[in-house]
């Protein structure tokens, strides 16, 4: 077990370094808490793997990854235009922001679940589970990945300190659209000719629904800005105005006091 176990991770360890769940795991710790995306890579990476040793040790048969790369894609390309929708909280909101954990979580969960099926990784973790410990093969594979995935995280957390919120922002959804295209061309090179074009049918429905609902989101944003930029003026032009009110009336009663 100690064996399968130590060379599984050096196995997987490699096989993650530049591979685009490391790059994932980067962009997500560019966004949320390290602690949440650390937690969420464990749990997707231990099912996985879970489901790899299974079919490896046990069934011997290697998973069909076209359709599910091409699901990956589309989630991919799904957080990429949610990315440039921005994030805009009010004060209500940032006292709620501990709710957004649950779906961050899920959401970073999922799509490393999908990213990883059919990922040389999960093909790497099979193939061992076939002539080794299966525990072992698990253990080893699970955490070497999740140490590899730790790396980015400590990066993205970094270069998240020294950047502007909209760079990152940028950024991120720049490199979602990235592992959008890089999991539809390994799934559409395998497909089927409907499949195909049903892919591209629902990349642009994604993308024009996107696309018209984040310039909605923008114009709204801009008009509550505008809506709220008068206030404020006239706030400050009050604010002097009345300084003179309070005063006038102490006038008349120093005069009175005189005589």
């Amino acid at each position: 077990m100690i064996a399968a176990l130590l060379l599984s991770f050096g196995v997987i360890f490699v096989a993650e370094l530049g591979d685009k769940s490391q790059l994932m795991a980067m962009t997500y710790a560019l966004r949320y808490k390290w602690w949440i995306v650390l937690g969420a890579i464990t749990v997707a990476t231990t099912a996985v793997h879970a489901v790899s040793v299974f079919f490896g040790h046990f069934l011997g048969l290697s998973i069909p990854s076209d359709m599910l790369s091409i699901c990956g894609g589309l989630a991919m390309l799904i957080f990429g235009l949610w990315t440039l929708r921005g994030d805009d909280l009010d004060d209500d909101e940032k006292t709620k922001a501990d709710r957004v954990g649950a779906s961050v979580f899920l959401a970073v969960m999922s799509s490393f679940f999908l990213a990883e099926l059919g990922d040389k990784t999960m093909l790497a973790t099979i193939t061992l589970a076939t002539d080794n410990d299966w525990v072992g093969v698990w253990i080893g594979s699970t955490i070497g990945m999740v140490a590899a995935d730790a790396l980015a995280i400590v990066v993205g957390m970094l270069l998240g300190k020294h950047l502007p919120e909209r760079v990152i922002s940028l950024g991120a959804a720049v490199l979602f659209f990235v592992f959008a295209g890089w999991l539809l061309f390994e799934g559409l090179t395998a497909a089927s000719t409907p499949v195909v074009i049903g892919t591209v049918t629902a990349v642009v429905v994604l993308i024009g629904v996107g696309s018209v609902y984040i310039r909605h989101v923008h114009r709204r944003r801009r008009a509550n800005e505008a809506a709220q930029a008068p206030e404020h003026q006239v706030a400050d032009q009050q604010g002097p105005d009345q300084h003179v009110v309070d005063h006038t009336p102490d006038q008349p009663s120093r005069t009175d006091g005189s005589r």
